[in-house]
């Protein structure tokens, strides 16, 4: 990540056709940019906090179903939205930096929302060359493959996960103290923020053992008290309650909706070369504003992300812009660009209700060799 040259800055990138892309020129041309600025984090998430933390507070004090409440409402659930996708970029910073904001971070977000940052470190396997696409990502579904029907579940899974969410941390955390084998059960199977419910989580190392068990010990302690203030205060805590589950839903729902067009969902046959990666990733450019809304902390950049996973989310805005300048009209980047929500999602339904033309889905080779995927999975990422 070495400061690029005025020559490098004003030279195009070599990329007339797919099988020409540059890598190596690409990231030269923003490699000036790849260096996070804690003082962007620290402001962008205390202000969202501060803002989000009020206009929660405002919901319950305005009056029921008025036009104030839901206006709170939706800019708490958004400001909480963006408080969320910080975690995206704690899997992605170098380890060992940004340490008081990860703390702060599992504090404010992590523990009261249940998503300490522990159960997104799976986002890594999304990111491996040989892994995307594959069972051993657990950020990948062939959605184009299965049909309508798999959007619909998708985002019908919005209004369960709170429910799941407090079962695993206040019921399973527990259990897991108890017994060693279902410690590990509940680790591979139920701690991890996938889509793919047949995904299997590597065991961990012991030291990340250790973190792991503090960041689930402050969530149970987080729900038993929760439970205890609604059994003992009164009605008070119920309205808290309806509200923050309608929250989560909501969170929940928006992040749906752009995972939907994060990608293209094409891929059914196993690994894929980086420029079918890149080419199933999406970028959403345009209308910014309300784009950052949706997709907010440079989850709008997404092809762009899967390029260059370490790239900081403030950064990501003008390594496009060089990038979009450097490389030649029609290069697979260029490619990647999609011109709104509506566009992406309309593109994706249609090519799922194209499902019934299509020939029956080959074996894969688990399934040809009469091996258990899941189990497979498994032993293949113990052993990476």
């Amino acid at each position: 990540m070495s400061d690029t040259s005025d020559k490098s800055l004003q030279a195009p990138l070599h990329c007339n056709k797919t099988d020409d892309f540059s890598m190596a020129e690409a990231r030269k041309s923003i490699g000036d940019l790849f260096q996070p600025k804690p003082w962007i984090y620290w402001t962008d998430f205390l202000v969202s906090f501060s803002v989000g933390l009020v206009c929660f507070r405002m919901v319950r004090q305005s009056e029921l179903f008025s036009w104030q409440q839901a206006l709170f409402f939706v800019i708490s659930s958004c400001l909480f939205y963006r408080l969320a996708m910080f975690i995206h970029e704690l899997v992605h910073l170098r380890t060992g930096t940004f340490t008081a904001f990860r703390v702060t971070w599992n504090l404010l977000v992590g523990i009261p929302f249940l998503m300490p940052s522990f159960v997104y470190y799976t986002h890594l396997d999304h990111h491996r060359r040989k892994h995307y696409g594959t069972d051993m990502d657990g950020e990948y579904l062939p959605i184009e493959y299965e049909g309508r029907w798999q959007i619909f579940a998708f985002l019908a899974s919005s209004f369960v996960v709170p429910f799941l969410a407090v079962f695993r941390f206040l019921v399973l955390t527990p259990l897991t103290w108890i017994s060693p084998r279902f410690r590990d059960w509940a680790f591979q199977h139920a701690s991890s923020m996938v889509i793919d419910p047949k995904y299997i989580r590597p065991l961990p190392t012991k030291t990340a053992m250790r973190l792991i068990r503090l960041q689930e010990g402050l969530c149970f302690l987080w729900c038993l008290g929760v439970l205890i203030g609604a059994l003992t205060v009164g009605g008070y805590p119920y309205p808290f309650l309806i509200q923050a589950y309608c929250t989560g839903v909501f969170i929940l729902t928006l992040n749906a909706l752009r995972t939907l067009v994060a990608h293209r969902w094409h891929n059914h046959e196993g690994e894929m070369t980086f420029l079918e990666q890149l080419l199933d990733s999406v970028n959403f450019p345009g209308n910014k504003w309300i784009t950052q809304i949706w997709a907010p902390i440079g989850t709008r950049f997404h092809a762009l992300h899967h390029m260059f996973p370490s790239l900081p989310y403030h950064a990501m805005p003008e390594a496009h812009r060089r990038l979009i300048e450097k490389l030649p009209e029609g290069s697979p980047y260029h490619q990647t660009n999609e011109t709104s929500f509506t566009h992406a999602f309309l593109d994706l339904w249609k090519r799922c209700g194209r499902l019934m033309n299509r020939p029956a889905r080959p074996a894969t080779q688990a399934e040809s060799t009469n091996v258990e995927p899941a189990s497979s999975h498994n032993e293949m990422a113990k052993s990476a």
